[in-house]
């Protein structure tokens, strides 16, 4: 069955999936208080170095990174996709369409690499919340020039060890 974008957003809306917000062409869809992953997958080629291993990622110019082992090159290299992709769709770029494995020629070992770019994707437009604290504290807070909002944050980011 052939189905357009238009069709799928509208079954989506229809299964209870609500639009939270447009990233350039993509549709970030919620259900359940929890967002529908974006997986991107591209192809990369790791080579090996005297000292360890580097990852480049040849349809993303720029995107590369190293590591000692296989297993952390590995792991750099979902941060670095997740990373590099997430600022694309931060700027509203296009998001460029990964290449088949197979028309890539190259030395080094050839592998996809997959990420979820929700993981590294955050809407850091900032919004207003009304709080109460006792007013001992906001006036100490004050006098020392303490951003009320900025402790808030840094304490939210720690309780909920999201750092």
């Amino acid at each position: 069955m052939d189905m357009s974008g238009k069709d799928l957003l509208k079954l989506s809306k229809k299964e209870g999936w609500e639009e939270v917000r447009i990233e350039g062409s993509h549709h970030i869809m919620r259900k359940d208080g929890k967002e529908l992953a974006m997986t991107k997958v591209y192809p990369a080629i790791v080579r090996k170095e005297d000292d360890g291993y580097w990852i480049e990622f040849p349809d993303l110019p720029g995107c590369y990174t190293d590591g000692d082992s296989l297993e952390e090159i590995m792991e750099n290299a979902e941060e670095a996709l997740g990373a590099y992709l997430a600022v694309k769709m931060e700027y509203g770029e296009e998001i460029p369409k990964a290449s088949d494995i197979n028309d890539i020629s190259s030395e080094g070992i050839k592998t996809y690499i997959s990420v979820d770019v929700n993981k590294y994707h955050k809407d850091t437009k900032a919004v207003k919340k009304m709080l109460s604290i006792p007013s001992w504290l906001a006036k100490e807070a004050e006098d020392r020039h303490y951003s009320l909002s900025k402790v808030l944050q840094e304490a939210l980011i720690e309780k909920m060890d999201l750092a």
